[in-house]
């Protein structure tokens, strides 16, 4: 898979695409992740992206050519299956999205800056909108990075255990059952003893059990 991402801000995807999974994903050549600063493709003088919105107001916006510059230029070259803008008022990333864009070939992300862009970027070069929650960041750039973590890990061969994924929170509409490691007993705090017992048809049932019950308490909403 292969990751584009137009930023302002490209020295903030630095660090999250060169640590852990990611970074071994794209050592194992699973994924390619590109950062484009969109100040490269502006024609003006100082490299401007963003001007004061038409009808007045505060904020700035980005600027409707530089970013055209900059998709029509990647577009050219690799065909994408979703241009993709990071915005607070698109649909809201889940497990089940995330399941969708990791079967693609080629996502282009654009981050958002300022207080958006302008309109018709949307209307004519987006093709999905993904926002990470009802809160506003000072960018895209924290959006993209978690999008692409939460895809990156799905493709075949990226974990270690490629298994580990099918279980995850969401995965099923249920959160994840809790989880024990040793020492057996600590400090009198035992492991239930299902857990020990061997038996996996009772240890499965188990978990079934306290991920529907802790998604009761937790999460109704995903029932």
């Amino acid at each position: 898979m292969r990751i584009d991402i137009i930023t302002v801000q490209p020295g903030l995807l630095e660090g999250p695409f060169s640590h852990s999974i990611m970074k071994r994903a794209q050592t194992k050549g699973l994924l390619e992740v590109h950062t484009h600063n969109l100040r490269d493709y502006s024609t003006l003088k100082h490299k401007q992206v963003d001007d004061y919105q038409f009808g007045g107001g505060a904020g700035m916006v980005m600027m409707l050519e530089p970013v055209v510059n900059a998709i029509e230029t990647l577009q050219a070259k690799v065909q994408y299956d979703e241009v993709i803008y990071l915005t607070p008022d698109g649909e809201t990333l889940n497990q089940q999205m995330a399941n969708q864009l990791s079967l693609k070939g080629n996502l282009l992300m654009l981050c958002g800056h300022y207080k958006g862009i302008d309109e018709r970027i949307r209307t004519h070069f987006v093709t999905k909108e993904i926002s990470i929650g009802d809160y506003v960041l000072s960018g895209g750039e924290l959006a993209a990075a978690v999008l692409v973590d939460a895809i990156g890990r799905l493709i075949p061969g990226v974990l270690n255990d490629e298994t580990s994924a099918l279980l995850d929170s969401f995965q099923d509409n249920l959160l994840a059952p809790p989880v024990y490691t040793r020492p057996e007993e600590f400090r009198g705090w035992k492991v239930p003893d299902v857990l020990m017992s061997g038996d996996h048809k009772k240890i499965d049932n188990w978990r079934h059990d306290q991920a529907l019950e802790r998604t009761k308490a937790r999460r109704p909403d995903l029932l």
